[in-house]
Parts: structure tokens; sequence; C-alpha cells
């Protein structure tokens, strides 16, 4: 018998799934403990839609439950003691909504699940239960495929979400969709063909989402500009912040300000070297390392603190593992956590007082990397971008968005790069770039081959872009447009951007370097009847499937 199972990133082992350790370091008792915590969040969203029919405050469910599935994404949170007290807190609040809805003195009769009436406690009885509730039991391989397919497209919306919260910015109408997605995956009398249609309605939800952040971002920090950012290393000592999270850089700025202390940039936290806001930070040096898979050699050589905002974390060595902070939802064995105070804010002077003990970074790298080009600064160069594919300087646009991983098949997307004719322009979002960004691929009229937009949620710039584009080119069908979608995935964020480019009607997407082991055979030809969805192949053979 299989001490877990997990097939949610793309990593799943054989293709098939986790069984008794995740590839991603996972243990079985967090697995079995995110299992469960993602079952009562459905029972949470179950009272939360009850509770507005009878006109009861759901209080901090809705936002309990989008940081909930966030805290279970891959490679965020490895802490069994985080999720045991999200799981007593989960059970807290819903026996809190339960008795509000009971005093509202209306109709007050509850779905007969076990999800709203299953009691526990402790880590034993937890476990005990996930074997139960976990992927597995349901029983169906193609419902099976669809739940865990919404599922996952709601990690990705929650991750997004809870993002643009920080900043100030919400939309009740995504919550309300969360609760009613998450409600669908154990409503037993649902059929493959409503569950389709809700899968694709959560990628209607996931562009909305990541316009939501996208203007989160952009009123907080300004439009992304295009920035020459620098890999090298100065000689004070560093932090390195890496993750997701943009307010947490704002806050580690202004703590470090003075000190003394510089900060990097790694990974995904890239594109805030693109904001205009953190331009002022004269100790914002500019960027270290590469893809998050890299971590565990660049932060050795990194010298100082590491400060992981989000997802992204791999197992920890004990050569960083004093100099690695952990602060919102991800969380690490042995690792100090940095929470917020009541007002929200977060105290970073630990990782000052470390940061000053420590050597400055060692280098591995000299240079820059261009980067920004977000929508807007795209947008403002649409003219020439315009004047560029009407002359036929360029012929078509590749989509390499998405995730970047450890394993040896991803070097096809460095190839396939190297490979693209010099006619064509590579437009990037999320770790995928460090496939190719570095690669000496020169521009077009000034216009550089590589346009990086940004992180992963800034997949919605690319998607601005293109409709731009079928605007000023009168085009009726966004597949109309000289451009095609190559992505390669990893993790929960990658699915609900796939998801979003099919509820836009976007066709013939690769998606490598394999295809996700949660979705069945009778699923996986829907997509490709549907939206002609593929895997990837020899690059000779993609790239002529592309140009023809």
């Amino acid at each position: 018998m299989s001490k877990m199972f997990c097939y949610q990133c793309e990593e799943a082992l054989k293709g098939k799934g986790c069984e008794v350790k995740g590839v991603c370091g996972k243990s079985p008792e967090v697995a079995s403990l995110q299992d469960l915590l993602v079952y009562l969040v459905k029972g949470l969203a179950l009272l939360s839609q009850k509770a507005r029919t009878v006109e009861v405050d759901p209080g901090e469910v809705p936002e309990f439950i989008t940081s909930s599935l966030f805290s279970t994404i891959t490679n965020a949170n490895f802490s069994e003691d985080d999720f045991v007290k999200r799981i007593d807190r989960a059970l807290e609040l819903r026996e809190e909504l339960k008795t509000k809805i009971e005093n509202s003195g209306k109709n007050t009769s509850l779905p007969d699940h076990d999800v709203l009436h299953w009691k526990g406690s402790g880590i034993n009885s937890y476990q005990a239960k996930a074997s139960s509730v976990g992927i597995l039991s349901t029983p169906d391989e193609d419902i099976r495929s669809l739940r865990e397919l919404l599922t996952y497209g709601l990690k990705g919306i929650s991750a997004y979400l809870t993002h643009a919260q920080v900043l100030g910015q919400d939309d009740p109408d995504i919550a309300r969709f969360i609760e009613k997605a998450l409600v669908a995956t154990i409503d037993r009398s649902l059929s493959a063909e409503k569950l389709t249609a809700l899968v694709l309605e959560c990628g209607e939800y996931g562009v909305k989402t990541m316009a939501l952040l996208d203007k989160a971002n952009t009123e907080s920090y300004g439009n992304p500009e295009i920035t020459s950012v620098n890999i090298g290393v100065e000689k004070n000592p560093g932090i390195l912040i890496s993750g997701h999270d943009l307010k947490d850089m704002e806050e580690l700025l202004e703590q470090t300000r003075g000190t003394g202390v510089d900060v990097y940039t790694h990974s995904e936290m890239l594109p805030a070297n693109y904001y205009p806001a953190f331009k002022k930070y004269d100790h914002f040096v500019g960027n270290y390392g590469n893809a998050w898979w890299q971590q565990n050699k660049e932060f050795k050589s990194f010298n100082g603190p590491i400060l992981m905002t989000t997802n992204c974390i791999t197992p920890v060595k004990e050569a960083y593992k004093d100099r690695l902070f952990t602060t919102g939802v991800a969380g690490y064995p042995g690792c100090e956590h940095i929470p917020a105070g009541p007002d929200g804010k977060k105290d970073f002077s630990p990782l000052i007082k470390k940061a000053l003990e420590c050597q400055a970074p060692e280098e591995i790298e000299t240079g820059e990397i261009v980067g920004g080009f977000a929508h807007g600064q795209v947008l403002a160069l649409a003219d020439k971008v315009v004047e560029a594919v009407k002359s036929g300087a360029i012929k078509r646009f590749f989509v390499m968005a998405g995730c970047d991983g450890r394993m040896k098949t991803r070097d096809y997307y460095t190839e396939f790069a190297r490979k693209l004719p010099e006619d064509t322009v590579i437009l990037t979002a999320g770790c995928a770039k460090y496939r190719y960004n570095k690669l000496p691929l020169g521009d077009i009229g000034g216009i550089p081959r590589v346009l990086d937009a940004g992180q992963c949620n800034d997949s919605y710039s690319l998607v601005v872009i293109a409709q731009k584009l079928k605007e000023v080119f009168e085009l009726n069908d966004i597949n109309e447009l000289p451009i095609s979608y190559n992505i390669a995935w990893y993790e929960q964020k990658a699915v609900i951007v796939l998801l979003a480019l099919l509820s836009l009607g976007v066709k013939n997407i690769k998606l490598g370097p394999s295809l996700p082991a949660f979705l069945s055979q009778n699923i996986l030809k829907v997509l490709v009847d549907k939206f002609q969805i593929s895997g990837i192949n020899q690059i000779d053979e993609d790239l002529a499937s592309f140009i023809g």
C-alpha cells in the first residue's frame, strides 16, 4: 500500500504519481495533512455558500480558504506543524460558522455531508482521516481527473488572489467562484460535462484574477519598465529574496535602507527589478542566480540570509539552513518563520542581523539581462512592433511562458529557443525564461528577441499583448495571429495560466516537458479535440508544426 499519492506537479514519479515520498521532497505525512486540509476547505466553502443564502457573514472563511489552498501548492510549505495548525483552525472555523448559521433564525438545515460533521484531534487522527479523503477516494478516473484539474486551477487562482489582497485589491466574485468550484468537487451528482464547463469557467476567473493582481502591482509600484538588471555582485553583505511577493519586497527594502546590507532578487523575484517604485533604493543591486531548482548551490554561495516569500523551496541543505527564513504561506521545518504583525507588517530585523554577520555573496556570473516587457511597456512600443510585423522583420511570436524545473528533458526549451529563426521573438513570463534569457539571441530592429513580461502571473500581460495585436490587425480570432504557444509547466499556477488561455479560445498549445499525470485519457482527448492541445516532440518536428 502506498504511503501517499500526489500527482499535482510535472515531476509526478514515472509520470503517474508520487507514492512513497514526493519528488519535490514532500513527506507522506505532510502530503496526508495537505489532503485533509483541502478536504476541510471544501466543507468551509459549502458552509460559506450556505451562510450567504441566510445572510450570515462568513467572516474570515473566504480568506482562510484561499490562503490554505495556496499553502498546499507545490514547494510552498513542508512543515507538519503548520498544516496541523491550519487543520485545527479549519475545524474551529467550521464549528463557528455552523453555529452562526443555526442562530440566524432562518433556514438552517445543513447539507448531510461528512465534511461538515467529521471530528478529529491531533496529527494521528488527521492522518488517519486523510487516507479516506485524498485524491484516490474518487473511484471514477475521469471524474477524479476533472476534480483535480479544477482543484489545481483553484490553487493557482488562490495564489494570485492572495498576492492581490495583500496589496489591498480584492474581488468578492472570485472568492464566490472558488467556493462554488470547491463545492462542485464534492458533489457526487455532477457529470463530467458539468465539471468540464466549470474547468473552463475556472480559466475565465484565472484571467480575472491575474488582471486584478496586475492592477494591484502596477497601482502599487508603477508599470514595469525596460530594465538592464545586474547579475553580478557588490561588496556589501546581502539578503536574497525569492518567491513572488512584491509586498514583502517593499517592506524588506524599506527596512534594509541605510543598514549597509544589499538586497538581491532570486528566480521569480527577478521582475521586481522592473518596477519604478523599487528603483529608488540604491541598495537594491540586482539579481543573483537562476531558476528555483538551482537554489541548493546558489543559496550556499550567496553567503547571506535568504527570504522565501512563497513557493519554490527545495529541500533545505544544512549549509544554509540557519540562513533561510520563510514568510507568508511558505514554511520549512527548522527554518525561522517571519509572521505578519497585527497591522499586517513584518519585522525583517532577524535577516538584517544575520546578514551583518555574513560575508558578501560569492560571484557566480557577471553582466546584465534585460526585462520589463509587460503589456504597458510593449504597448508603448506598439507602433514599432506592428511595423516590424508588417514589414516582415518579425514573422512570428512564440509564447514560451511557464515554469522551469530540474529534469534534463527541459533542455528542450533552451535548444528550441536556439533553433528559432532569427525573424521570431519569444514572449515569456515565469521562471521558464531562465532556460533562454541569457542566450545571445540578439534583437530585431532594436526589439530584443526575448521579451520578458515578468512572473508567471504576468502571463496576463501576454494575453493583453495578443488581444491588442488582434485588434490592430483587425482579426476575428486570436488564433489568426502569428503567435505560437510552447508552454512549460511545473505546478498549479501554471495550470491556471493554461486554463486561462483555453478560456480565451487559444488553440494548438504545446505543453511540456510531459503532459499532466492527472489528465485521464478521456479528459485529455476532450482537450485535444476541442483545443488541439498536445505534448512536445522532437524540436525540429515541433518547429515544423509551428512554422510550416
